[in-house]
This record gives C-alpha cells, structure tokens and sequence, in this order.
C-alpha cells in the first residue's frame, strides 16, 4: 500500500537551517586552512557532538552534557556569525586557526565521555505518595477469625435430697436432739450416720433435709 508524503513545515525549516549551518561550517574551516575533505568533516563533527549530547541531555540530568552541547552550540553559532561579513575570511587571526585546528580533539574528548559516562539512576518509585498503593494493617484483626467470647457460666441448679421416709427423718430428728441436749452442740452427719448405722447414702440424704454438716 503506497503512503502519500506531506510535506512538514517544521522538517522542511530543520533540513534549511542544517544545510546553511553546515556550509557556514565548511567555509569557515575552509578559510581556516582546512582543505579539501577535511573542511566537509568539520561541520559534521560539530552537528554529531550536538546531538550526542542533546540525547544524553534527554536520558536525564547530566551537568557533563550541558557543558558539550554548550560547546558544539558556541561553535555553531560562532560560524554562522562569523561568515555573516563581520570576519574577513581571506585574513583569519591566528587564534581562530588555532580553535579550528584544534577542534577535532576537543570534539573526540566530548564524544568519548557522552559515550562512556555513566547513566544516570533512575529515581525509585515512592510509595507513601502513590494513592493506589494499599496499605495493609497488621494489627487489625479479622472479626470471624478472633476467639469468640467465653459463654458466662450458670450457676448449678440446687439439687433437691432424695426423698426419706418420713418415720425414719423423725428418728434421725429425735437422735439429733438428744444428742444436742447432752453434749450442747449440734450433731454431725458423721456422727449421725454412726448412730442409725445405715447405708451411706440413706444417712447423706437424712443429713441433707436436716442440714447438717
């Protein structure tokens, strides 16, 4: 399937300023006594430092790339103004012959550290400022998995005495008496169940309807 090109205003504007840029650079190494193709390789090494450190600028913050592209900018800018008739092309000064022979090793240097420099970290997500983050509490227990609650205890329902043949409670009535008219205390179960000599049981029960200890 063919895609129509349309034309960009803006990448139409960036091949027009490159290109002039680029020949500014060419006629100023040219006039600096770099010849042949070495005054076309001038104003390429001036744009690719300019990029290289334009896309460090991009990966994050590194002050090493401010001060190359700074550099790169200076000389680019420093071209265009120059060929702009305030310069005498056919008199270079010397210190201009000198930045221009020199700037190949100053441009291998920059490219060389943008290459090799570190990248910087990336920052660490904070969770205390992420409203998404949910936040678990330990100390707040599930109702339905905490011990439930003790049942209160009922107090025991009194146990009636088993029932005594009410002639053998008045014999037992009758000892109990006697026993508190000659001795002045009252009579015990265990000495009650000693005189009417019965079964242990039968004198528990006669103790009890006569509440004795």
């Amino acid at each position: 399937m063919n895609r129509s090109i349309r034309p960009d205003a803006v990448l139409i504007q960036a091949v027009i300023a490159g290109a002039l840029s680029f020949a500014h650079l060419h006629d100023l190494a040219a006039a600096a006594g770099q010849s042949g193709w070495k005054a076309w390789a001038y104003p390429v090494s001036v744009d690719l430092l300019l990029v290289a450190a334009w896309r460090r600028l991009r990966a994050g913050r590194d002050r090493s790339a401010w001060t190359w592209f700074a550099i790169a900018l200076a000389a680019s800018l420093g071209a265009n103004v120059a060929t702009a008739g305030l310069l005498d092309l056919s008199d270079v000064p010397a210190w201009l012959r000198i930045l221009v022979a020199g700037w190949p090793a100053l441009a291998f240097l920059g490219g060389t550290l943008l290459v090799h420099a570190p990248a910087p970290p990336n920052p660490e997500p904070d969770d205390e400022a992420d409203p998404e983050v949910e936040v678990h509490r330990t100390d707040t227990l599930d109702p339905a998995a905490q011990p439930a609650a003790p049942a209160p205890e009922l107090a025991p329902a009194p146990v009636e005495p088993p029932a005594v043949p009410p002639a053998l409670l008045d014999h037992a009535r009758s000892i109990a008496d006697a026993h508190h008219s000659s001795t002045g205390q009252p009579i015990t179960a265990e000495v009650l169940t000693t005189r009417l000599g019965l079964p242990a049981p039968t004198c528990q029960a006669i103790a009890a309807h006569l509440q004795l200890t």
